[in-house]
């Protein structure tokens, strides 16, 4: 059976009942500390590790991530739950390691819907203790590289009007104010990739409601279809470090977009190299969506 992307609070307290699956938690440690979902493991690389899309860097990042999440005592074949504190606060970190897993070829990877914070509005219980791990050989399955997009791959899309290239970053960012959440000037850059188009992340979820979830599929839609995008389309999504893109990958996915991919180094790898190029300036208003 398929697994499904995202999970409720309910049906992951089902399957902690059959000890069915590795839950992992994105948030900082102090917070993981305080209280977390029982026989979550702490894995705070998921959010903060910042890659490269070269051969040496994706090999590199593959490396790292096989011995973390052994240690953690995960083999890769289980059903790996990740949460973080709430869909619209964590810039994207659960929904980054989805990501991340997927691309490393794990069969069965979900995220919580809501997160922490829809975890605790169902009611459910926390715990301080810290599961025993007992260290596994992850595997690298065989990678996806069909969501994942390299620097070599976003410049040569840059003439081909059949991709869309979207930015989901900050309005700061996008309009080249701010190069990062980690700070202005953290990055050498600021400024856009050209020919870009943007929605900002946030979009994609439901601004009103107590604990935000991903909108309905009909309102995604129609936020797409603002820049270009239908569900045909090819997309190639970036923000600073993928983690906004994979919160976005999702929601498009789960809206029926088949062929959206993650230029998961994003703009703190192209900022870097000064031969790549970018766009500065106020953007045209034609790339600039109506906000809902």
């Amino acid at each position: 059976m398929e697994t499904k992307p995202l999970i409720s609070p309910q049906e992951l307290a089902n399957l902690l009942e059959q000890n069915s699956v590795v839950v992992l938690d994105t948030r900082a440690p102090e917070e993981y500390a305080a209280a977390h979902i029982p026989q979550a493991v702490n894995l705070r690389e998921i959010f903060t590790y910042l890659a490269t899309s070269t051969p040496e860097g994706l090999n590199s990042m593959r490396s790292q991530f096989t011995e973390l999440l052994g240690a953690a005592g995960i083999s890769g074949t289980e059903h790996i739950i990740i949460y973080e504190d709430a869909l619209n606060t964590g810039y994207g970190q659960s929904c980054r390691g989805y990501f991340l897993l997927r691309y490393f070829g794990c069969p069965r990877v979900s995220v919580l819907h809501g997160g922490y914070q829809a975890w605790l509005a169902a009611g459910l219980p926390t715990t301080t203790e810290i599961p025993a791990t007992e260290k596994k050989s992850f595997v690298t399955h065989e990678i996806d590289s069909s969501i994942m997009v390299t620097t070599v791959e976003m410049l040569q899309a840059l003439d081909n009007p059949a991709i869309v290239k979207l930015d989901v970053r900050d309005a700061d960012e996008w309009r080249g104010e701010s190069s990062s959440p980690y700070g202005v000037d953290f990055c050498p850059r600021k400024g856009r990739i050209p020919g870009a188009v943007w929605i900002e992340w946030y979009r994609m979820m439901e601004s009103d409601a107590k604990t935000p979830m991903f909108r309905p599929t009909h309102e995604i839609l129609e936020i797409c279809r603002e820049v270009g995008i239908t569900p045909d389309s090819t997309v190639y999504v970036y923000c600073f470090k993928g983690s906004r893109a994979s919160n976005t990958l999702i929601a498009l996915k789960e809206a029926g977009i088949k062929d959206v991919r993650n230029y998961f180094a994003s703009w703190n790898e192209w900022s870097r190299d000064p031969s790549l190029p970018i766009e500065t300036g106020e953007p045209s208003q034609s790339k600039i969506p109506t906000q809902v």
